[in-house]
């Protein structure tokens, strides 16, 4: 009888909730930090490329490491990088709050989140494989619909509980935190999670590779606006980290014990369903940062009226979530995949239209409308994409869609951030030589005045015309969103097949666990994800892999939880 059996009822309950506390940070920081954006921007005197950058910095690191902190608790031990990932992550975000201000205050604030990222990267793909080989085969689906439901409606927590904690001081909103934290690390302590692990050898050539790539992809759009299109260096980094990602690819084909399994892409299903999560992604998590801009700046909110604004974003996303999470098991994810990014595409489109009217009744439909598209098919998408990939544990799926996803996520705000610095820019240059400042005296003082609009964070005032010219730019970034969900929409309706997946192959052995965490006894007996397969024959829809010795697994601790 194995380790998973042998732990009671309330011992493996007590593992969920301490996993679950442990991602808790992680799902609280994409959207409790874009509350406060004009609060940080204000007090450290940061430019509105500095503050891109400290919430950018946070899914680089996430993008760069997540497939190497998989790998990392496959071959080290689950429960160990759990519990370097929550105090690497607690500690980062002490430090976040003590940013000093004056001249230090950008390269500290942007060097920390990044740390949190490292962090986030250890924890999430452990306490994802701590919570797979915790529970059997007939629970599992079970305690990963509660580990994502709960750990994902935090997201939607963040908002509101950002705009309460920005009230008092921005520096709460990364304190917070470490209690939450303190928690974690008790209930870990107290539960004892088993797992197994297979020390093996890291692919640090790959670690590096796609470090490089995502980082030099995303530095070039992220640093345009103060380097200006012109220079050089901006078209190198975009290029070199394109090729070294591209270089990452055919290494990885080569390689061994790769840190990514890139033959799983040549499953169809797979591939198109992460086209369309990455597509979405450029639009999803930066929307939370110019929303609550553009209502704290142009409409001249506060942090929690903006926290409100973000809220009914989530009322949408949530109601349509299950709907779509119907409509996949009825029949299939190509309809509420294709039909979500419609609807989203519409909702930006309409709201677009709305934002210069600076009236927030006129958009909260838009806003929900919005959400709701996003929601119905995010989470098809997701969870289509990991069930294709039938051969791979369900751990290292989903560590290779949240790599897509995460990467996706920063390159959005890189270039949207971009697109909204670049319009703002235009704007204000317009309306001040209209009221008779010199061409030459308007550019500068419209550089100016794009990366630093935050006065109202401080109890300043912006005058009318600045709100308004930012609500402009605003108006043209969700314009872009629309478009960006449109194409998702094409995607997904060319390249998805409709009705219900067939029953893939599985190889009589499992694959080897990756990124997100090995699956454990269960998964190698045929376990994908939340729904069990029986173990079949047959190849995998990838191609062969290269040998693997076989390695006698570890484990994390005693033979009994708890």
């Amino acid at each position: 009888m194995n380790d998973t059996v042998k732990a009671s009822k309330g011992s493996r309950n007590l593992v969920l909730a301490a996993m679950i506390f442990a991602v808790a940070m992680t799902f609280i920081d994409q959207t409790i930090v874009s509350i406060a954006v004009p609060q940080i921007q204000s007090e450290l005197g940061l430019t509105n490329t500095g503050v891109q950058w400290a919430v950018n910095a946070y899914l680089l690191s996430l993008a760069a490491l997540f497939a190497f902190g998989g790998r990392l608790a496959d071959t080290v031990g689950h429960r160990k990088v759990v519990v370097m990932g929550v105090v690497i992550f607690a500690g980062a975000s002490a430090m976040c709050g003590l940013t000093p201000k004056g001249g230090l205050a950008q390269t500290w604030i942007v060097l920390f989140r990044a740390v949190q990222g490292v962090g986030g990267a250890m924890l999430f793909p452990a306490a994802l494989g701590i919570v797979v080989h915790t529970f059997a085969l007939r629970e599992r689906g079970k305690a990963l619909a509660l580990f994502f439901g709960i750990a994902g409606g935090l997201t939607a927590v963040g908002p509101v509980l950002g705009g309460y904690l920005t009230e008092w001081t921005w520096r709460a909103i990364f304190w917070v935190n470490i209690p939450v934290a303190v928690i974690a690390l008790v209930l870990t302590a107290l539960s004892k999670p088993v797992t197994e692990h297979r020390p093996a050898r890291m692919d640090y050539r790959g670690v590096v590779l796609i470090a490089a790539g995502v980082t030099l992809s995303v530095f070039g759009f992220q640093q345009s606006q103060i380097w200006g299109w012109h220079n050089p260096g901006i078209g190198l980094c975009i290029a070199a980290g394109v090729l070294l990602l591209v270089v990452f690819w055919f290494v990885e084909l080569r390689t061994q014990s790769p840190l990514i399994q890139v033959r799983i892409f040549r499953n169809r299903a797979f591939l198109v369903e992460n086209l369309v999560l990455g597509i979405s992604m450029l639009v999803f998590i930066p929307v939370f940062f110019f929303v609550s801009e553009y209502a704290q700046i142009a409409l001249g909110k506060s942090a929690q009226a903006a926290g409100l604004y973000l809220l009914y974003f989530f009322i949408g996303f949530i109601i349509a979530a299950q709907m779509g999470g119907r409509m996949l098991d009825k029949g299939g994810a190509k309809r509420p995949v294709v039909i979500g990014c419609i609807v989203c595409a519409v909702g930006f489109f309409l709201l677009a239209g709305k934002v210069t009217d600076l009236d927030l009744n006129s958009q909260v439909w838009y806003i929900i409308l919005a959400g709701a598209g996003m929601g119905m098919m995010l989470t098809p998408a997701s969870t289509d994409a990991v069930s294709r990939a039938s051969r791979l544990s369900y751990g290292e799926a989903t560590g290779i869609t949240q790599t897509v996803r995460n990467y996706a996520a920063s390159l959005g705000l890189a270039i949207l951030g971009t697109i909204s610095v670049s319009e703002f820019n235009s704007r204000i240059r317009s309306s001040l030589i209209s009221r008779g400042v010199p061409p030459g005296q308007a550019s500068t003082q419209a550089a100016q005045i794009s990366q630093s609009h935050s006065q109202s964070a401080s109890g300043g005032t912006i005058p009318a015309y600045i709100r308004l010219d930012f609500a402009y730019a605003t108006r043209t970034v969700f314009y872009v969103m629309a478009g960006i969900m449109a194409v998702a929409a094409i995607v997904a309706k060319i390249g998805l097949r409709p009705g219900l997946q067939a029953e893939p192959e599985e190889s009589g052995e499992a694959a080897r666990g990756g990124a997100g965490g090995s699956a454990g006894a269960d998964e190698r007996a045929g376990a994908t994800g939340p729904t069990s397969r029986a173990a079949g024959a047959g190849a995998p829809p990838w191609g062969p892999e290269p040998p693997t010795p076989p390695v006698p697994p570890a484990q994390d601790g005693p033979s009994t939880p708890g």
